[in-house]
């Protein structure tokens, strides 16, 4: 199974995105993306690709569900690296 991974656009220019992951930013490709998107817009991304935007109502509950999984991965070798991203990327402030 692959998951799209959710992201907030910092930065659009033409059919690439920059895309803030937990603290992490990545250049990302628009061209299959649902909808338009603007910076602040939160995306879904799969290698590389924005496919789906998050809508603004969806975006606490999407988020919520990586925490679940996170939470059911208690084994998994690499939860603690995420996790650590994650905590140290909502105790940044918000610069969009």
């Amino acid at each position: 199974m692959c998951l799209g991974v959710p992201g907030r656009i910092v930065a659009v220019e033409g059919f690439v995105a920059q895309v803030d992951f937990w603290g992490v930013r990545r250049a990302i490709r628009l061209d299959v993306v649902d909808e338009p998107v603007a910076t602040g817009d939160w995306v879904l991304n799969h290698v590389g690709f924005a496919i789906r935007r998050i809508p603004p109502e969806e975006v606490d509950a999407t988020l919520a569900l990586y925490d679940e999984i996170l939470d059911a991965a208690d084994e998994d070798a690499m939860r603690a690296d995420v996790r650590g991203e994650i905590a140290a990327a909502r105790s940044e402030p918000d610069d969009g």
